[in-house]
């Protein structure tokens, strides 16, 4: 049996951390990464506060040792929204693909995509990905990259067989 890929899933919400709100984007996507086969070993729901997001993603990288942390809220342009600045602290380096292709599927819905600053990016051997705060959002652009994540995080692990072979 193929071992599962451990994963963690962020909510930034000021709202949902206060319980204001309930986090339907957060049990999305776990509901989606569990369906297709990852292990969600972490979720947690903090507020739009930069260094909570730092600490959380450098905790569950650097000592639970991650493979796949999905976010989700905090990437639009209101002044709480830090989820991309706090990923530039995190991240080695980015992986731009992905942020792309969940911007161009979602400008096929709502030109609101384009103002969205989420980003996708690696610290050591994890890949992160920030999504929409908003359950369709996180939903569909998760659904985008789905496909690719198996062998994004097999080529982090070390995988040098070549890409072409899908």
């Amino acid at each position: 049996m193929e071992k599962k890929i451990r994963a963690g899933v962020l909510t930034v919400s000021d709202k949902a951390s206060r319980g204001a709100r309930n986090d339907e984007s957060g049990k999305i996507v776990i509901r989606m990464l569990e369906d297709n086969s990852f292990l969600v070993s972490q979720k947690k729901v903090i507020p739009d506060d930069y260094r909570q997001i730092v600490d959380t993603l450098n905790k569950w990288v650097d000592i639970d040792r991650l493979r796949l942390i999905v976010t989700s809220g905090g990437t639009g342009l209101s002044p709480t929204d830090v989820t991309p600045q706090a990923m530039g602290k995190v991240i080695d380096y980015e992986v731009p693909g992905m942020a792309e292709a969940m911007r161009a599927a979602s400008l096929k819905k709502t030109p609101h995509a384009m103002i969205s600053r989420a980003i996708a990016g690696v610290r050591k051997s994890c890949l992160i990905i920030n999504l929409p705060g908003s359950p369709g959002g996180a939903r569909d652009n998760l659904f985008v990259i789905l496909p690719a994540l198996n062998h994004a995080i097999s080529k982090l692990g070390g995988d040098t067989s070549d890409c072409g072979n899908t």
